[in-house]
């Protein structure tokens, strides 16, 4: 019978970091034990609906090969669900290098532990949109 590897917890009872995306914050607790991603208090496959969002949420765990041996419990606010679901992918990803720092490669190759910072312009005076500007005549 192989024993699994004992996941180092010390005092705490869970490794907790924050996830950033647009403007959606996603403070993530990773827990020993089970497989279930709560968020908000509902499982996370009833706030994501999009296959796209719910693979994005689960990729830092299965990159990791431990999809198994955690409960995630999230709380995330603002932004939209592509924005909320990458900020919890993010968080994800910086708990479970808290968890083991050797997992780092594995998740900066695959682009998990790199804040995306791109958030939307702001409108601009005398413009209809960020960029847009208004039809030029000249008669």
């Amino acid at each position: 019978m192989k024993k699994e590897k004992e996941i180092p917890l010390g005092k705490q009872a869970y490794f907790h970091k924050t996830g950033r995306r647009k403007t959606a914050v996603a403070q993530v607790r990773l827990l020993p034990g089970g497989d279930a991603i709560i968020v908000n208090g509902t499982p996370y496959e009833e706030l994501f609906p999009r296959v796209a969002h719910r693979q994005a949420i689960v990729r830092p765990l299965m990159l990791t090969e431990s999809l198994g041996k955690y409960n995630v419990v999230v709380k995330v606010a603002g932004g939209g669900i592509s924005g909320q679901s990458g900020a919890i992918s993010h968080g994800i990803a910086r708990a479970l290098v808290e968890v083991d720092e050797n997992l780092k490669p594995v998740l900066r190759q695959n682009g998990l532990l790199t804040r995306d910072s791109r958030v939307k312009e702001r409108k601009k005076p005398g413009l209809k949109r960020a960029r847009k500007a208004p039809q030029y005549t000249k008669r």
